[in-house]
C-alpha cells in the first residue's frame, strides 16, 4: 500500500475504502501517560515549538493504537505566538492575549506568517513524515472565527460578547482582522503541506456561536478562502466546527471535501446537509466512558450511518476527554478498523 492508497486519504475523496479510517481528534496527547511523561515541566506552545517533542507527541497514539492517521501536535494560537504576538496558554483557562485587538491600527500591527517564522514546524514535520511512512499526516490551523475571537476577547469566553461587538460595531475592523487571520491559517497549512502534511483540517471551536445568517456574512467567506489556499495544495480538506449543526449546510459550501460533524448532530442527518461531501465523525466523546459493549454497540451505529455518505472518516463528535482510558480508544480503534462494510 502507498501512502495515497491509504484508507483516510481514500475515504477523504469519496473513493472505496478497505475498511472505515478511524483517527481522533487531540488523540496527540490529552490522556496518554507517555505523553504527560514528556511534558511534563514544558509549557504547552514551548512543547510546539520543539521539532523532536512534536514528533514524539505526534507519534504516540499511532504507536499505541494503530489509527489510519497522525494529527500534527500543535495548537490553534501557535501562528499568532510565531508571529510575535504576546499569547500564553494558562493552566485551567486557556489561549491568554495580553494586549487584545480593538482597532484597525491593531490588526495592521500584526506581522503576516512565512515560513522562516516556523522553521520548528517544517522540521517537526520532515521528522514525522520519514517515521509515519504510509501513514498519512493531518496538517493543522485554527479557523479565522475561532482565532479572532481569541484575539478579540483576550482569552476564552462563553459569550463572544467583544467578538459580536466588533463584528456588528465596527465591520471593517472585523473583516481586517478576519482577512490578516485567514492569510496567517494559510501560510501556516502551506508551511506544514509543504513539508510533507498529506492532508489538512481547518477547526472552528467557536462558530456554533453564530447564526447561520451571521455565519454566512461576517465569517464563511475567510474560511473558504483559506480552504481554497489549501486546494492549491492538492491535499484533501477536513472542516470541523463544535457545535454548527445549523451551519453545516454552508460549512459543507465553504469547500472542504470532509465535514466534520461534532456529536450533537445524528450523523445521517448530518450527512444531508453537507452536500455530496465525504464527512468525518462523530461518536460522543463520552461514550468511551460507558461499558466497552455500549461503546462499540453505538460506534456501530455511526459506521452504518456513515456508509451513506461520499466518504466516511471515523471520529470523536470532538477532541478525546483527557481523563479517557486510552485501552477503550484502543478496543474503539479496533473495532472501527474490523468493522464490515458489505
Amino acid at each position: 500500500m502507498t501512502l495515497q492508497d491509504s484508507a483516510f486519504l481514500r475515504a477523504a475523496r469519496g473513493e472505496d475504502v478497505p475498511h472505515t479510517p478511524v483517527w481522533f481528534m487531540r488523540q496527540a496527547g490529552r490522556s496518554l501517560p507517555e505523553y504527560l511523561k514528556v511534558r511534563e515541566g514544558i509549557g504547552m506552545l514551548e512543547s510546539c515549538m520543539d521539532p523532536d517533542l512534536v514528533t514524539e507527541i505526534t507519534l504516540q497514539p499511532v504507536r499505541r493504537y494503530g489509527v489510519d492517521a497522525a494529527i500534527f501536535f500543535s495548537d490553534i494560537v501557535l501562528p499568532l505566538k510565531s508571529v510575535g504576538l504576546d499569547i500564553e496558554i494558562k493552566p485551567g483557562i486557556g489561549p491568554v492575549v495580553a494586549n487584545p485587538v480593538r482597532t484597525l491600527a491593531d490588526v495592521a500591527s500584526i506581522p503576516d506568517l512565512d515560513a522562516s517564522m516556523v522553521p520548528y514546524i517544517s522540521q517537526a514535520v520532515r521528522n514525522l513524515v520519514a517515521e509515519l511512512g504510509d501513514t498519512p499526516l493531518i496538517g493543522f490551523a485554527g479557523a479565522p472565527f475561532t482565532v479572532a475571537s481569541y484575539l478579540v476577547e483576550g482569552g476564552p469566553s462563553k459569550d463572544h460578547a467583544r467578538t459580536k461587538a466588533m463584528m456588528f460595531g465596527a465591520p471593517e475592523v472585523w473583516e481586517a482582522l478576519m482577512a490578516k487571520i485567514g492569510a496567517i491559517a494559510s501560510a501556516y497549512l502551506r508551511v506544514q503541506v509543504e513539508a510533507g502534511a498529506s492532508a489538512v483540517q481547518l477547526f472552528d471551536s467557536w462558530a456554533g456561536a453564530l447564526t447561520p445568517a451571521d455565519y454566512r456574512q461576517h465569517v464563511m467567506a475567510h474560511s473558504a478562502r483559506v480552504l481554497a489556499d489549501a486546494a492549491a495544495l492538492g491535499v484533501p480538506r477536513i472542516h470541523f466546527g463544535v457545535g454548527t449543526s445549523n451551519l453545516l449546510s454552508l460549512m459543507g459550501e465553504a469547500g472542504a471535501e470532509v465535514v466534520g460533524i461534532d456529536w450533537r448532530t445524528p450523523l445521517d442527518r448530518g450527512i444531508a446537509q453537507v452536500g455530496d461531501r465525504a464527512v468525518q465523525g462523530n461518536l460522543d466523546p463520552a461514550l468511551v466512558f460507558a461499558p466497552t459493549e455500549v461503546m462499540l454497540a453505538r460506534a456501530g451505529e455511526v459506521i452504518e450511518a456513515g456508509k451513506a455518505a461520499r466518504g466516511h472518516i471515523f471520529n470523536l463528535g470532538h477532541g478525546v476527554i483527557p481523563t479517557t482510558d486510552p485501552d477503550q480508544l484502543k478496543r474503539l480503534t479496533e473495532f472501527v478498523q474490523a468493522y464490515p462494510l458489505a
